[in-house]
């Protein structure tokens, strides 16, 4: 870890607590910290999919792994005009991988990476952090393997932040601030274990 990485005991507890970090997107590596009301959320139970998304995953298109590249996930990612995901932001991530909490899910075609995403998981919570794809439906497939991931590891709570147009469609709903506390306090009760052998079929 270096001096340009938050505190892993920090963010661990900010997260525990109901604040995630961002960097400044105007150009500067300021950390902010944010606790929105309303909270972004989607429903374990509530992921929807189009029919498209379905055939590819019947089809197995995309080979989907856990845990096998996060730095590359976490690099593209970052790797937009406009992101939040400063080198701060990379190099606190990478290092709380190491200690087991920031997760990936990867998609690939082949040997190529084409989409995924990243977040860090506490007891029976996940807070997504950002996904990318290069390929249609790839960062959906990721998706859809860590909901089922989640679901079958015993998780209730999948944090997304902020509802945008497009995760809405995807399911995700907007709760107050109050609510997703009483929400995160439950799950953090729980204990769940999101790593282990993570090489899997989107499908």
């Amino acid at each position: 870890m270096t001096r340009r990485s938050i505190p892993p005991a920090l963010l661990l507890d900010a997260y525990a607590s109901g604040w995630f970090p961002m960097a400044g997107a105007d150009g500067t590596d300021a950390i902010h910290w944010f606790s929105p009301d309303p909270r972004g959320i989607l429903p374990l139970d509530g992921l929807r999919t189009s029919r498209r998304l379905r055939r590819s995953l019947r089809a197995r298109r995309f080979r989907v792994t856990v845990d096998e590249a996060f730095g590359e996930v976490i690099g593209a990612c970052a790797a937009r005009d406009e992101t939040w995901i400063s080198p701060e932001i990379v190099e606190t991530y990478r290092h709380v991988h190491t200690l087991g909490y920031a997760h990936s899910v990867e998609t690939w075609l082949g040997q190529t990476l084409v989409g995924g995403l990243y977040g860090v998981a506490l007891g029976g919570a996940f807070f997504g952090e950002s996904m990318f794809h290069r390929a249609t439906d790839a960062s959906k497939a990721a998706l859809v393997t860590l909901v089922d991931r989640l679901r079958h590891r015993g998780f209730t709570l999948l944090d997304v932040q902020w509802v945008t147009p497009h995760l809405r469609s995807l399911g995700a709903v907007e709760i107050s601030r109050s609510q997703y506390l009483e929400r995160l306090a439950q799950a953090l009760g729980r204990e769940c274990h999101f790593e282990g052998s993570g090489r899997q079929d989107a499908g």
